[in-house]
C-alpha cells in the first residue's frame, strides 16, 4: 500500500491511498476531470491538516484553526467505541459493527459524499466540512452513532478501487457545496424554458392523445411549457423510432411544430438499451451501424453482451469506445430529421437496467425465439391498485376524489400493514442490470465502471445535442447519476410512488442533489407508481412549483393525473405556477450562480442559518435561494401546517400573497393557515427581487412582459439583490447584463453592467418596511402614481416605464 498526500489549496485536502502495483481501478480523468495539482504548497497555510502514524498506518484530519479540537475524520482504532455493537436492524446482522446503519440507498446513482455540520455549544457557532470518496466501485456507505457514544462512525464497504478521498473545509454548508463543485465540475447552464411546467405520462397511446393534453391544458389555462412522450412513442419499443400507426413521423413533426409556434417545447424518451437485430430482414440502423462500428459492450470473450429490456433482446452502448460519440450523435440527428424535432432529451433506464440475468441472449438464435415480454402496468397480474395512505378504494371507489357522495375519502392507515419497508437489494449484482463481467473498451469490467454508465451517456448526449442544435443549450433529464453528472444533465428522482410519504421524500431528494452539484432536480409530481388522488395531487402540484425541475408524470394504466382533471388541482396549479413564473428572474439568477460558482439554488434552512441548532433537522421546509421560504403541506386532511421561521426574531418574514409580517414564534414552530390549494411562501427581509410583472402561459410570453421589483427592508433598512439577464437559450457565455439593486432609508437604486439589451420595462416597484412618505421621486422628479398601505408598511409605485439598461434612482421622503 502507498499513500499520496496533496494540499490543493487552503480549502481542499486530497488523500489518495492506493495499491503499490497500481492494479486497482480508478475513475479515469477522461470521465471525471479534476483540477491539476497545485503549483505551490499550502501545507503550512491550509486549514485542514493531515496527521498519520506509519505503523500501523492510521490517519486523522484536523483543523489548524481548532488546535486540540475533535478530528473531522479519524481512522485510529483508539477513536472507535467498544465493540460489539448490536445490529441497528435486529433482523439484519450485517448492520452490526462491523456494520452501521445505512445512510441512504440511492437506487439510481452513486454519490459517496457527505457533509457534516458541527455546532459548538460553548461558542454558539458552527462549522461544516465535507468528505468525498472518488470511486465508481460498488459500495455500502454506513453511518451510525452508537448508543452511549459521543462520536459518529462511517464505514465504506467497497468491492474494488482505491481510497481516493477529498476533504472540504467549508466552513459553512454553502461553501462545502461550492468546494465540491470546484473539484468535480459546475452544473450545466439551463435554458430559460426548462424552468417551465412539464407534462408527461406513460400511456399517451398516440399523437392525438398527446395533442389532446396540450389542448386541455390550454382550455384550463394551466401553463404548459414542455410536452413529453414515454416509450409509447416508439415502434416496437425501439430507441430513435416512432410508431408508424400511432405516432407517424410526419404527424409528430407537425405536432412538434405546433408546439413551437405556441412557444412550447417537446422532449422524448431515450432508453439505455438498443434493440438487437433479429434477422437480416430486420432493418434497424442504430443497431446495424453500431455493430459495424463496434460501439457495444461485450462479454469477456469479445462477443456482444445481450440483455433484455422493453424491445426484447438488447445491446448496450460502450461509452469508452472511440466511435460511440459519433454513432450516438448520428442516431439522434437522424431521429430529429425524421420528424421528432426535440428541444431536449429524457435519458431513462441508464443504470443500465436489464430485465434478465447476465448476457441472456448469447448463443440464442434470436430470429427463431419469441420476443421476451414483461408484464406491463394494467395487464393481468400487474394491475395498478394502490392509492395514497388513508384512501380505501374498497370503500370509496377508484375515482381518487376527496369526497364521494359528500363523505371524506380519507381514513386511517391499516395498522396491520404499516407503510414502511426496510432497504433490500435484488440479490446478486447482475440482477436487473448488466452483469459485472460485461466488458468495456479498453478491457474495463462492468464491476468497476457500472456506476459511471449514466454519467457517460449524459456527457455523450449533451455533446451530441450541442452538435445538433448549434448554439443552443442542451436540456437533459436523466435517471442515473454520478459525481459530475450535473455538468451535463439534470435529474428526476426516479420512479416514486403516489404516497404522501414520497412527497415528503421529494424535499430530501432535492436537497441531496444540491449537495451533489446536480441542482436541476425534481420528483414525478403527484407520484409515478400507483394511483394518485385529488388531495395529494393538489398539494404536490403546489410543492413542485418550488422545485427546480417541475414535471407531472405517472405510469401506464394508473388514474390520470394531469392537473386539469380536478377543479381544485387546476386552481392550485394556476396559483402556484403564477408564483413560479413571477419568480423566474430569481430562479434563473440562482442557476447562473450555480453554473459559475457552485452555489446551491435550493437550500436547507440551516444552510442559511448555520448557528441555529433547532433548524438542523428541518426537512419539511426549504429555501429557494436566500430569500424565499417554502412551507408545504405534507399530510392529508389538514387545513394548517407548522413551520419554523429562521432568524430567532432578528429576521422578519413577510407573506408572499399579502405582504403581512409574520408574527412568528422564536426558535419553535408557528402554525400557519393552509387550506387546500394554498402553499405558504414567505419573503426574507433584506431582499430585493426582480420579478416578471405579468406571468403568462409560457416562459417566452412571460419574458416579453414587464418587470416588477419587490424590496423588503429589514430594521437595519438595507436590502440587496441581483439579477442576471440574457437571451435564456444561447450556449454560454453570450451577451448578458447583471442588474444590482440596493435599497436603504428612502432610496432604491439599480445599476446594470453588461452588453445584453433589456427590452422589457420595469413597471412597478413595491417596497416593504417603510414609513408613509410625503413624496416619491424618480431620478429627482416627483411622481404621483404611488400608493401606501399602512398595515404592511408598503409603498407601491406603479405605471412606470423604467429602462433597466440605465441607472435608476427611486427616492421617497
Amino acid at each position: 500500500m502507498s499513500q499520496f498526500l496533496c494540499y490543493y489549496h487552503p480549502f481542499r485536502l486530497h488523500v489518495n491511498i492506493f495499491d503499490t502495483a497500481n492494479e486497482q481501478f480508478r475513475v479515469p480523468d477522461s470521465v471525471v476531470s479534476r483540477p491539476p495539482p497545485p503549483s505551490s504548497s499550502h501545507v503550512e497555510s491550509a486549514d485542514l491538516v493531515f496527521n498519520f502514524t506509519p505503523s500501523p498506518f492510521e490517519f486523522w484530519i484536523t483543523r489548524r484553526s481548532e488546535a486540540g479540537g475533535v478530528p473531522l475524520f479519524d481512522t485510529r482504532k483508539s477513536s472507535l467505541p467498544r465493540t460489539p455493537i448490536a445490529p441497528v436492524n435486529a433482523t439484519d446482522n450485517s448492520t452490526a459493527l462491523d456494520g452501521f446503519g445505512l445512510v441512504f440507498e440511492d437506487q439510481y446513482g452513486s454519490h459517496p459524499i457527505y457533509m457534516e455540520h458541527r455546532f459548538n455549544e460553548s461558542t454558539n457557532s458552527s462549522q461544516s466540512h465535507g468528505v468525498f470518496l472518488m470511486s465508481s466501485a460498488g459500495m455500502d456507505v454506513l453511518l451510525l452513532t452508537p448508543p452511549e457514544s459521543d462520536v459518529s462512525l462511517v464505514q465504506y464497504r467497497m468491492i474494488g478501487g482505491v481510497m481516493d478521498l477529498y476533504f472540504f473545509s467549508g466552513p459553512n454548508p454553502t461553501s462545502v457545496v461550492q468546494q465540491y463543485g470546484e473539484l468535480i465540475g459546475l452544473p450545466t447552464w439551463q435554458p430559460y424554458w426548462g424552468f417551465g411546467f412539464h407534462l408527461c405520462r406513460w400511456g399517451y397511446s398516440n399523437v392525438s392523445e398527446t395533442r389532446e393534453q396540450v389542448l386541455r391544458m390550454r382550455e384550463a389555462n394551466i401553463p404548459l411549457e414542455v410536452m413529453w412522450n414515454d416509450i409509447d412513442l416508439y415502434h416496437a419499443l425501439r430507441d430513435f423510432t416512432t410508431d408508424p400507426v400511432s405516432f407517424p413521423a410526419e404527424d409528430m413533426r407537425s405536432f412538434i411544430r405546433e408546439l413551437a409556434s405556441n412557444n412550447q417545447h417537446y422532449i422524448p424518451i431515450v432508453d439505455a438499451a438498443v434493440a438487437k437485430q433479429r434477422n437480416s430482414s430486420d432493418i434497424y440502423n442504430p443497431y446495424i451501424q453500431g455493430a459495424e462500428q463496434k460501439v457495444f459492450i461485450t462479454n469477456p470473450d469479445g462477443s456482444e453482451y445481450i440483455g433484455q429490456v422493453w424491445p426484447g433482446y438488447t445491446v448496450f452502448p460502450d461509452w469508452f469506445a472511440s466511435n460511440t460519440q459519433s454513432w450516438w450523435t448520428e442516431a439522434l440527428q437522424n431521429w430529429s430529421s425524421s420528424g421528432v424535432e426535440f428541444s431536449g432529451i429524457w435519458l431513462d433506464m441508464n443504470e443500465a437496467s436489464s430485465f434478465c440475468d447476465g448476457s441472456c441472449g448469447s448463443g440464442i438464435d434470436i430470429g427463431n425465439v419469441p420476443v421476451p415480454t414483461t408484464s406491463l402496468p394494467g395487464q393481468p397480474g400487474n394491475l395498478v391498485t394502490e392509492y395514497p395512505e388513508g384512501y380505501n378504494v374498497s370503500i370509496s371507489g377508484p375515482s381518487g376524489n376527496i369526497t364521494v357522495n359528500g363523505t371524506l375519502t380519507y381514513g386511517a392507515v391499516n395498522l396491520n400493514v404499516p407503510p414502511y419497508a426496510i432497504h433490500n437489494g435484488f440479490g446478486r449484482l447482475s440482477i436487473h442490470t448488466l452483469a459485472t463481467n460485461a466488458t468495456h473498451t479498453p478491457g474495463y469490467a462492468e464491476l468497476d465502471t457500472h456506476n459511471m454508465w449514466g454519467l457517460m451517456e449524459e456527457r455523450t448526449t449533451h455533446l451530441a445535442l450541442q452538435n445538433i442544435m448549434t448554439g443552443k443549450r442542451p436540456f437533459l433529464i436523466s435517471r442515473s447519476t454520478f459525481p459530475s453528472s450535473g455538468k451535463w444533465s439534470g435529474h428526476w428522482l426516479g420512479d416514486n410512488y403516489s404516497k404522501w410519504q414520497y412527497m415528503y421524500f421529494n424535499i430530501q431528494g432535492i436537497l441531496q442533489f444540491q449537495l451533489f452539484q446536480i441542482p436541476m432536480v425534481g420528483a414525478d409530481t403527484c407520484g409515478f407508481q400507483d394511483n394518485t388522488d385529488e388531495e395529494l395531487c393538489n398539494r404536490w402540484m403546489q410543492l413542485s412549483a418550488f422545485a427546480p425541475f417541475y414535471r407531472n408524470h405517472n405510469t401506464l394504466s394508473a388514474l390520470s393525473q394531469e392537473p386539469y382533471r380536478w377543479d381544485s388541482v387546476a386552481n392550485a396549479s394556476r396559483t402556484a405556477i403564477a408564483i413560479r413564473y413571477a419568480l423566474l428572474p430569481y430562479w434563473y439568477t440562482l442557476f447562473i450562480n450555480a453554473s459559475t460558482q457552485g452555489t446551491p439554488p435550493v437550500r436547507a434552512l440551516f444552510w442559511e442559518f448555520p448557528d441555529e441548532p433547532e433548524l438542523f433537522g428541518v426537512d419539511r421546509q426549504f429555501m429557494v435561494g436566500r430569500d424565499i421560504l417554502v412551507t408545504p403541506v405534507l399530510t392529508p386532511n389538514v387545513s394548517s401546517v407548522d413551520g419554523i421561521f429562521p432568524g430567532r426574531g432578528r429576521v422578519s418574514w413577510r407573506d408572499w400573497y399579502t405582504h403581512d409580517t409574520v408574527n412568528a414564534s422564536i426558535g419553535t414552530n408557528t402554525t400557519l393557515s393552509a387550506p387546500l390549494g394554498h402553499i405558504n411562501v414567505h419573503v426574507r427581509d433584506g431582499s430585493v427581487l426582480l420579478l416578471h410583472g405579468m406571468p403568462a402561459y409560457t416562459t417566452k410570453e412571460t419574458r416579453a412582459g414587464p418587470f416588477a421589483l419587490l424590496a423588503s427592508l429589514p430594521e437595519s433598512k438595507e436590502a440587496f439583490g441581483t439579477a442576471y439577464v440574457d437571451d435564456g437559450e444561447s450556449f454560454p457565455p453570450g451577451p448578458n447584463t447583471t442588474l444590482v439593486f440596493h435599497a436603504n432609508l428612502g432610496q432604491l437604486t439599480a445599476k446594470s453592467e453588461g452588453t445584453f439589451e433589456i427590452s422589457q420595462k420595469l413597471e412597478q416597484v413595491t417596497v416593504l418596511g417603510v414609513k408613509k412618505p410625503s413624496l416619491v421621486a424618480l431620478e429627482g422628479k416627483n411622481i404621483a402614481s404611488w400608493e401606501f398601505f399602512e398595515s404592511q408598511e408598503k409603498l407601491v409605485v406603479s405605471n412606470l416605464t423604467i429602462d433597466l439598461n440605465k441607472p435608476m434612482n427611486l427616492t421617497w421622503m
